[in-house]
C-alpha cells in the first residue's frame, strides 16, 4: 500500500486527548474536510481549533515591499497562545476566546469556546511551522491538491464570494500564497501520517480518517 492508501497506527499518547494537526494550502478542501469530520463527530468528541483565531493584531501583520498586508505568513499567527490554549486543554480545561474577524466591520466577532475532547484537531495553513507546537502533535494530517487546482478554487471563492477582483486575487497568489506554501507548508508534508490528496474529492481519505478517529475514541 502507498502511504496515501494506509494509515499508519500510532501509539495513543499517555495524554487524555489525541492530539491532531491538519494543513493544507490555500483552497485544498480543509475547511470542507473538517465540517464532514465534524459532521461525523460532535464537539464532544473532536474538538477543533482554527488557526485563524490566533492571527495578531493588525499593526503587528508583516507587510509587502508594495505596504500590503500578508496574511499569508506565520509570524502573523500567535503560537505561544495557541500552545498555552492547548496545554490547558490538555489538562481538562475549558478555553475562551474571541473570533478573530481578519478587521472586518461587517462581521461582530463571536465567542468561541472549545472543551476538552477525547481528539483535540488543529487545523491551518502553518500548524506544523513553529517547531515548539508541531512536537506536540500524536497525529499529523495534510491536505493536498495540485497548484492549477487550488489556484482555481481561489479564484472562484475569492471573487464571487469576497468581492475581490481577479487581479488582486493574482497578485496575493503570487506575492503571498505561493512563496509560503513553499517556505512553510510544503516541506512538511513528507513527514506527515496521512496524506489526503484532494484534486477531485476526498471521500475514500475521509472515511479512512473516521475509522482512524473511532478507533482511538475507543481506547
Amino acid at each position: 500500500m502507498t502511504k496515501e492508501e494506509f494509515i499508519y497506527i500510532r501509539t495513543v499518547s499517555s495524554s487524555p486527548s489525541f492530539l491532531v494537526g491538519l494543513a493544507g494550502g490555500s483552497a485544498s478542501g480543509k475547511t470542507t474536510f473538517i465540517r464532514k469530520l465534524s459532521e461525523e463527530f460532535g464537539a464532544d468528541k473532536v474538538c477543533v481549533i482554527t488557526q485563524d483565531n490566533y492571527y495578531k493584531g493588525l499593526s503587528e501583520q508583516m507587510r509587502d515591499a508594495n505596504g500590503v498586508v500578508n496574511f499569508d505568513h506565520p509570524t502573523g499567527i500567535d503560537f505561544n497562545r495557541i500552545k498555552k490554549d492547548l496545554r490547558a486543554l490538555l489538562k481538562g480545561k475549558t478555553v475562551r476566546m474571541v473570533e478573530y474577524t481578519f478587521n472586518n466591520p461587517d462581521v461582530f466577532p463571536k465567542e468561541i469556546v472549545y472543551n476538552p475532547a477525547p481528539i483535540i484537531l488543529v487545523e491551518g495553513l502553518f500548524v506544523y511551522a513553529d517547531k515548539g507546537l508541531n512536537k506536540m502533535y500524536d497525529y499529523r494530517l495534510y491536505i493536498d491538491a495540485d497548484d492549477d487546482i487550488t489556484l482555481q478554487r481561489r479564484l472562484s471563492r475569492d471573487t464571487v464570494e469576497r468581492g475581490m477582483k481577479e487581479e488582486e486575487v493574482m497578485y496575493q497568489w503570487e506575492n503571498h500564497v505561493k512563496p509560503a506554501y513553499s517556505e512553510f507548508l510544503k516541506p512538511h508534508k513528507e513527514t506527515a501520517d496521512y496524506i489526503i490528496k484532494n484534486n477531485n474529492n476526498f471521500d475514500a481519505c475521509l472515511k479512512q480518517i473516521i475509522q482512524k478517529f473511532n478507533e482511538v475514541i475507543a481506547k
